[in-house]
C-alpha cells in the first residue's frame, strides 16, 4: 500500500474542520498566531466556511457573535495560546447569556510545557468555565483509527449543543507540539487511512421543525390552561428575544383568545408590522405605570412572560411587587426572573406553547373577562401615546428622544436594526411606538456590556442587507478596532453615534448630582473628535444638526451600502429634563383618568 508523509497537527485539524463543515458550520472568525497554524490552515483550505481574519481577538470574538445572532448557527473562532484567549472572554459571556452559538477553537501549548515557564502559555483549561456550554480539552494529535474517531465524535457533540441540545458557546482547547506547518512532516500513514481520516460522518442532525409535546409539558400546559380559565385579569410579558415570525403570529392569537394585552418590549419584535387588530399590543408601559393609582387598580393575577428580562425597570418593578402566579416560558428553561417570584421556568418551544394553549382555549369565551381590565391597559396606552405625540412635536432636534424616532421614521421595512446599551436601548423602549413596518432589531442584552457593540453590528451586518447601529459615544470609541474589520471586509453598515460626551445613563440613576466628582467617575467625558478617528480609517463621516440632515444622510447611507459614520452632538441635561417632563406628565394625567 502507498504510504504518505504528513504533518499529525495539520490533519487532525483538517479532520475536524471537514467534520464542522459536514455539519454546517459556514462561517469561522481567525486572529493571527503561530500556535494555532494548523486550525488556521486547515479552515483557510475548506472553501465552504467563509473565513474572516481580525487582528484583535475580543472584536474578532464579537463580530463572530453578530454573525450567529443573525444566521443562528454556530460560528467557529480560532485564536493562538496564551492571553490572545482571554480577550474573547467577554464576548463567550454575552454568547453565554443569551444563548448564541459559538465554537471556541483555542490552541494551547502541550502539556509538558504548562507551568514550565514557556513563552505565550497559561493555563488555559476550562478557562471560560463559568459562562460555556460545554468544554473539551482535546487531546494530543494521533493519527489512529480510535483518535480520529474521538475527534470527529468532538465536532459533532459540539455543534449539536451550541446548535440545539444548550445552544450558546462551547469550548476546545487544542493542544499541538512543534513542529506545526503542513510540509513539516511528522508522520507516515497509508493514503486509504489518510482519505478515511478527512472523511467526516454524516450529519445526522435532525431539524424539529414540528416538535411535539411530552406527557409531562401537556400536563403542565392543562395546568396554566386552568389557570387562565379562572383568573380574568391576566398579561403577557415579551422580553427581548430573537423571535421568528411564528412565535409573533402565534402569541398575538394568544392575546386574542385570553384577552390579556400584550406588554411588548421595545427589542421583541411585537411592535413591528402591526395592523388595526394591535390594540392588545402595549407599548407605553413604562410610563403609564408609573401612575400610582393606575398601578394599584391595575393587579395581574396572572402573567404569562417569555424571553429575557424586560428593558424598562418601572415595568420590572411592577412585575416583581405583583401577587400574581407569573410563568417564565422559554425554549431551554431559563430562569430570567431576579425577583425568584415566578413559578419554575417552563421549560419549551415558546411557539408550541402558544399554539397549545391557544388550542386547549378555543372554546373560551376570553368575554368573560373583566372589560375594565382590557380597556383599562388600551386606555392607559392610548392616552400616553397622545402625551408622547404631543411632546415630541414640541421637542427641537437634536433631543435624544426625538431623535430615536426619527431615526426609525427615516428607515424603509425590513432595515436590520442594532441598538446599542445603556440610554440607547432605553430611549428605543420609552419611545418606539407600534408601527406598521416591520424591522429586525439586535442587541446585546446578555450581559448588557458596551464592549464589542459594533464589532457585533459589523457581525450582523456581514449579511449584506441594510442595517444600522444606534450607539452612544463612549461605546464606539470602546470598540475602535472594529473599524479595522469594516474597511477590510467592506460591510455596509451605518452607524449613528449619539454623542452626549459620556455616560448620559448615570444622569438617570441615584447617583446622579451636579458635582466636579460626579463628572470625573461617572459621566467620563472623554471629548473624542469622532470625525478625525473615522476619517483616519477612510471611512465615511457626516455632523448632522439639523432633524432634515438626519433623514437625508441616513438614507444616502443606507444606499450607498458602505460602511459610514453619522454623529450627532446632543445634550444630556436637556435629554433628561424632557424625559423626567414626560414621565411626570404621564403620571399626572393617568392618575386623573384613573381617580
Amino acid at each position: 500500500m502507498n504510504k504518505v508523509k504528513v504533518n499529525k497537527n495539520f490533519i487532525w485539524a483538517k479532520t475536524f474542520v471537514n467534520q464542522l463543515c459536514e455539519m454546517g458550520v459556514k462561517d469561522v472568525c481567525i486572529s493571527p498566531g503561530s500556535r494555532s497554524t494548523p486550525l488556521t490552515l486547515a479552515f483557510a483550505e475548506e472553501k465552504k466556511i467563509k473565513s474572516y481574519i481580525i487582528l484583535d481577538e475580543r472584536t474578532s470574538a464579537f463580530f463572530a457573535l453578530g454573525i450567529a445572532k443573525a444566521t443562528k448557527n454556530p460560528v467557529a473562532v480560532v485564536t493562538t495560546s496564551g492571553t490572545a484567549t482571554a480577550e474573547l472572554y467577554p464576548a463567550i459571556i454575552e454568547a453565554y447569556q443569551s444563548r448564541v452559538p459559538l465554537i471556541i477553537c483555542t490552541a494551547d501549548r502541550p502539556p509538558h510545557l504548562i507551568n514550565s515557564g514557556a513563552n505565550q502559555t497559561i493555563n488555559q483549561r476550562n478557562i471560560y468555565r463559568n459562562h460555556i456550554r460545554w468544554f473539551k480539552n482535546v487531546s494530543q494529535p494521533g493519527l489512529s483509527i480510535k483518535n480520529i474517531e474521538k475527534l470527529k465524535n468532538t465536532a459533532v457533540k459540539a455543534f449539536e449543543i451550541c446548535a440545539k441540545k444548550d445552544a450558546g458557546p462551547v469550548h476546545l482547547n487544542f493542544p499541538f507540539d512543534k513542529p506545526l506547518e503542513p510540509k513539516t512532516f511528522t508522520d507516515e500513514i497509508e493514503s486509504e487511512n489518510l482519505n478515511s481520516f478527512l472523511s467526516p460522518y454524516k450529519n445526522t442532525l435532525i431539524k424539529n421543525e414540528n416538535p411535539k409535546l411530552s406527557k409531562r409539558e401537556e400536563k403542565k400546559i392543562d395546568k396554566i390552561v386552568d389557570e387562565i380559565k379562572i383568573f380574568g385579569n391576566g398579561l403577557i410579558v415579551v422580553g427581548p428575544n430573537n423571535y421568528d415570525k411564528n412565535f409573533r403570529k402565534s402569541v398575538k392569537k394568544l392575546s386574542q383568545i385570553t384577552g390579556f394585552p400584550i406588554f411588548a418590549d421595545g427589542i421583541s419584535h411585537i411592535r413591528f408590522k402591526i395592523n388595526k387588530s394591535g390594540k392588545f399590543i402595549i407599548d407605553n408601559y413604562d410610563a403609564f405605570l408609573r401612575s400610582e393609582n393606575f398601578g394599584k387598580k391595575f393587579q395581574p393575577e396572572i402573567i404569562l412572560q417569555f424571553g429575557r428580562a424586560v428593558t424598562s425597570l418601572t415595568l420590572q418593578n411592577y412585575l416583581n411587587e405583583s401577587l400574581a402566579k407569573r410563568f417564565l416560558i422559554n425554549e431551554f428553561g431559563d430562569w430570567v426572573d431576579a425577583s425568584k417570584k415566578s413559578r419554575l421556568p417552563f421549560k419549551i418551544n415558546p411557539t408550541l406553547f402558544c399554539d397549545t394553549v391557544v388550542k386547549r382555549l378555543e372554546d373560551f369565551n376570553h368575554k368573560k373577562t373583566n372589560k375594565k381590565w382590557t380597556t383599562g391597559f388600551i386606555k392607559a396606552n392610548e392616552l400616553t401615546k397622545e402625551i408622547k405625540l404631543s411632546l415630541l412635536e414640541k421637542v427641537t432636534f437634536p433631543d435624544e428622544t426625538k431623535i430615536i424616532n426619527e431615526i426609525v421614521a427615516a428607515l424603509k421595512t425590513g432595515t436590520q436594526i442594532f441598538t446599542g446599551n445603556s440610554l440607547p436601548v432605553r430611549d428605543f423602549d420609552n419611545f418606539i411606538s407600534n408601527t406598521e413596518k416591520d424591522f429586525k432589531v439586535f442587541f446585546n442584552r446578555g450581559a448588557s456590556g458596551i464592549d464589542g457593540i459594533t464589532s457585533t453590528a459589523l457581525g450582523i451586518a456581514s449579511n449584506k442587507k441594510a442595517t444600522i447601529l444606534i450607539t452612544g459615544d463612549l461605546s464606539f470609541i470602546h470598540d475602535l478596532n472594529a473599524l479595522l474589520i469594516a474597511k477590510q471586509n467592506n460591510i455596509p453598515l451605518t452607524v449613528i453615534v449619539i454623542n452626549n460626551n459620556g455616560g448620559g445613563i448615570f444622569n438617570l440613576l441615584p447617583v446622579f448630582e451636579k458635582s466636579r466628582r460626579f463628572v470625573k467617575y461617572f459621566t467620563t467625558p472623554q471629548n473624542p473628535d469622532i470625525a478625525a478617528i473615522v476619517k483616519s480609517f477612510g471611512m465615511k463621516y457626516h455632523h448632522v444638526k439639523k432633524m432634515s440632515d438626519l433623514k437625508k444622510n441616513l438614507t444616502a447611507a443606507i444606499n450607498e451600502k458602505s460602511f459610514s459614520v453619522i454623529e450627532i452632538t446632543t445634550d444630556p441635561v436637556k435629554s433628561k429634563e424632557t424625559r423626567t417632563r414626560f414621565w411626570k406628565n404621564t403620571a399626572v394625567q393617568i392618575d386623573k383618568a384613573f381617580e
